[in-house]
């Protein structure tokens, strides 16, 4: 679904990514995890079009999207979510889901005016479908709250939902957990899984949350220093003396336990 070749991001002096290659499968759950500073979210924002790179090419099912526009890499089906959620805070959570689909003719005065009825017909479907996703999300209960005032946990639960609204290929996750109760967190990866297995979405995720990761992702890609440290299953990466060198800076005697955050 994914390949990105040999890829380099450089602010000044610093490579944020320094010649990274990764490959996401078709219908994965791929971890991507990593020390702070180690590149994680500048790759994402290369992919998903934030960033022009300054050297190396990204390919959505082998066609070079490179440079192209979040706008544009929407269309092809590629979307992200933010560390902290950009929900539209003055607006209730089915109208944040009903803002996603776009084209939609009463987003134009002249088809409010002489179209009406193309309007309330699209208007109308894009509602069953928000509602859809809201009963597939199990957030029924605050289908009619204001976005703004919504958990953080519950937050994340409608970036997913606006996911939903497109038909996605692929969707990077960028810690979707982070400030999120455990309980909350179990709702999110449920509907991960589900979305994955009942639905074949894409993910490709970045989590400091070992747990989760452990649950929902294979393989994993660990970064470090803006490099590709190693790829493999949650446990053999857990187990890897390189990846815990990078953690922590000490050896296998005092490696991260499963539970913990790294």
């Amino acid at each position: 679904m994914i390949r990105v070749d040999n890829l380099n991001m450089h602010f000044g002096g610093i490579r944020a990514v320094d010649g990274a290659s990764i490959e996401i499968a078709k219908g994965s759950i791929t971890g991507l995890i990593g020390p702070n500073g180690a590149g994680k979210t500048t790759l994402f924002n290369v992919i998903a079009g934030h960033y022009t790179p300054t050297s190396g090419h990204v390919y959505l099912d082998g066609e070079d999207v490179t440079g192209l526009s979040p706008h544009e890499l929407f269309h092809q089906g590629l979307l992200r979510t933010f560390q902290i959620a950009h929900e539209f805070s003055t607006l209730t959570v089915r109208e944040n889901l009903m803002m996603v689909p776009d084209n939609q003719p009463g987003e134009t005065l002249w088809d409010t005016w002489f179209k009406s009825g193309t309007v309330r017909a699209r208007e109308a479907e894009v509602r069953a479908k928000a509602d859809e996703v809201i009963e597939f999300l199990e957030i029924s209960h605050v289908a009619n709250e204001l976005a703004g005032n919504l958990s953080g946990g519950q937050k994340k639960l409608l970036e997913l939902g606006r996911t939903m609204m497109v038909d996605a290929k692929i969707v990077f996750l960028d810690e979707v957990g982070a400030g999120v109760n455990r309980t909350l967190l179990n709702t999110i990866g449920d509907a991960i899984l589900r979305l994955n297995r009942e639905r074949g979405y894409t993910f490709c995720m970045i989590e400091h949350d070992m747990d989760f990761i452990g649950r929902l992702c294979d393989p994993v890609i660990v970064m470090a220093e803006g490099k590709v440290l190693t790829v493999g299953k949650p446990d053999e990466v857990m187990a890897n003396e390189a990846v815990i060198e990078a953690y922590l800076g000490r050896g296998l005697k005092n490696k991260p336990q499963r539970g913990v955050t790294a």
